[in-house]
């Protein structure tokens, strides 16, 4: 494709700009006055030059304020339907003391006389667009400096860097144009591409695997740009089923080398790294995870656990443990993390954890922060590409009711959870409220009749026993339903059921 012609005015005055720079200690802001004459000149000319500009150049993107005042008119009269030139902006400008000490109407028809080709347009605008992100490039960096010299104690080092990376991201955004209408024909590749995908492997999967048979059978595997909401009660075992899925996507993007599963972020915004770490090697070698913390192993398991250790030194997951992060800075956090090492997958432990942001609309309404934090998250899915899992804790209404398996409802400060939620899934476990309601003897209840009640709950526990349900009570692209999972509490360990295994109905 051939580069545009470049007017040689433009570059006349860019080469001016660039010498004063260097010949004065005051440096003028990077600007080029030439080419906003020359793009408004040219709108006025044709007004279809302005959609060649129109997604990316805003009005306050030039250096001139007024030339970014008669883009804006000239934006106005177009998206109107109407035409824009000097004769229909007059009126516009005829009250305006600023344009008027220019020249009024006849500056807008030397704008108009100063289009030399409406070809090269979209140049024009591209010109004032790059020298627009320099002067907010100038200005960052100055407010860089101002705060690493300020004197405010709590803000460390460390945030005023996330901070900067945030605005830099933002600033490089800014003006993009990726997006946009695609044919239906590239939408159909891509549909077909992920189809042979799934179809090539085996199991059927399209999306990073959960190493859990039933949970892919019914998902699909976790697909990009999905939000997934695992919620349930404390001490269902939210925690442990992340970390199994974690490690899982993890092992087989390097079993694979990369064509499966994929490279992990886990923010733990609750539990230590080494926590999670000890739990994974619990999961993997049946020693207690207590027993770990406090000592009580043998040399045998030992020397398992280092055996072990050493095949989980190349896992592809990434835990950050820092407390109350904001969803910016685990966008900053995770955007870093797949351009240095790729990612395939980000686990949030757990959604209620995250700080607000500080400038956020909605301060002190909790509802509206938890909601602008899953609309974050969703939109951190789609811009990386990737499944987002995040873990979520439910109201205490599942309590109240004789039947305590979650509904859509529960879903704690839910706001807009279910709304954003690609799929919503619910860990329930029979067991754990049983084990919770063991029968006394009643008042006046005979012996038998204590005996028999007592029996049936023995029994029910046992049907229960080391079982887990996994409601998959939304899905946006699939079936909902029930899955059962085994599940071992002394080693945090969630797998699949037997084949002629199944959950007790209830």
């Amino acid at each position: 494709m051939a580069e545009p012609i470049k007017h040689p005015a433009l570059e006349q005055v860019e080469n001016d700009n660039l010498g004063s720079s260097a010949n004065s200690g005051l440096r003028t802001p990077p600007h080029n006055y030439e080419a906003e004459k020359a793009l408004l000149g040219a709108i006025f000319a044709n007004n279809k030059a302005y959609e060649k500009v129109s997604e990316f150049l805003r009005p306050n993107q030039f250096a001139d304020p007024i030339h970014g005042k008669i883009y804006e008119a000239a934006a106005l009269l177009l998206e109107r339907g109407q035409i824009a030139n000097p004769v229909t902006l007059n009126n516009y400008f005829q009250r305006d003391e600023v344009l008027a000490e220019i020249g009024g109407v006849k500056y807008l028809a030397e704008l108009a006389a100063s289009a030399v080709t409406i070809i090269n347009a979209a140049e024009y605008g591209r010109i004032i667009h790059d020298l627009h992100l320099k002067r907010e490039l100038v200005s960052l960096g100055e407010d860089v400096v101002n705060d690493a010299f300020g004197s405010d104690l709590e803000a460390s080092a460390m945030n005023q860097i996330e901070t900067a990376e945030q605005r830099l991201y933002t600033l490089a955004s800014t003006g993009e144009t990726e997006g946009g209408f695609k044919l239906f024909k590239e939408s159909l590749i891509e549909t077909i591409h992920i189809a042979e995908i799934a179809h090539k492997r085996d199991g059927g999967l399209a999306g990073v695997t959960t190493g859990l048979r039933d949970l892919d059978k019914s998902l699909g595997g976790l697909h990009p740009s999905d939000l997934l909401i695992l919620a349930a009660r404390p001490s269902m075992g939210k925690t442990a089923l992340c970390t199994n899925i974690a490690y899982k996507a993890a092992e087989a993007h390097m079993k694979s080398n990369g064509e499966e599963g994929g490279v992990v972020a886990f923010f733990s915004l609750e539990m230590s790294a080494d926590q999670l770490a000890a739990r994974i090697l619990s999961e993997r070698t049946s020693i207690s995870s207590d027993g770990m913390r406090k000592g009580n192993l043998s040399d045998e398991e030992f020397d398992r656990l280092v055996l072990e250790s050493q095949h989980l030194y190349k896992l592809p997951l990434y835990i950050d443990d820092t407390p109350a992060l904001t969803v910016s800075a685990l966008r900053t956090r995770a955007r870093r993390l797949q351009r240095q090492n790729g990612l395939g997958m980000i686990i949030v432990d757990y959604l209620q954890l995250l700080s607000p942001p500080a400038n956020g609309s909605s301060q002190g309404n909790r509802v509206q922060e938890v909601s602008e934090m899953t609309r974050g998250l969703k939109g951190l899915a789609k811009e990386l590409q990737v499944p987002v899992i995040a873990l979520s804790q439910l109201s205490r209404a599942v309590e109240s009711r004789e039947d305590k398996r979650p509904q859509l409802s529960d879903l704690r400060e839910s706001g807009s959870i279910e709304q954003d939620a690609d799929v919503v899934m619910f860990i329930f476990r029979e067991e754990y409220y049983l084990q919770r309601s063991e029968p006394l003897q009643r008042a006046e209840e005979s012996a038998d009749k204590y005996a028999e009640r007592y029996e049936h709950w023995a029994q029910r526990c046992q049907e229960v026993g080391n079982k887990a349900e996994l409601i998959v009570a939304k899905q946006r692209h699939g079936p909902i339903g029930n899955i059962g999972l085994f599940f071992d509490g002394q080693f945090a360990r969630f797998g699949d059921l037997a084949d002629d295994a199944h959950i007790p109905d209830h």
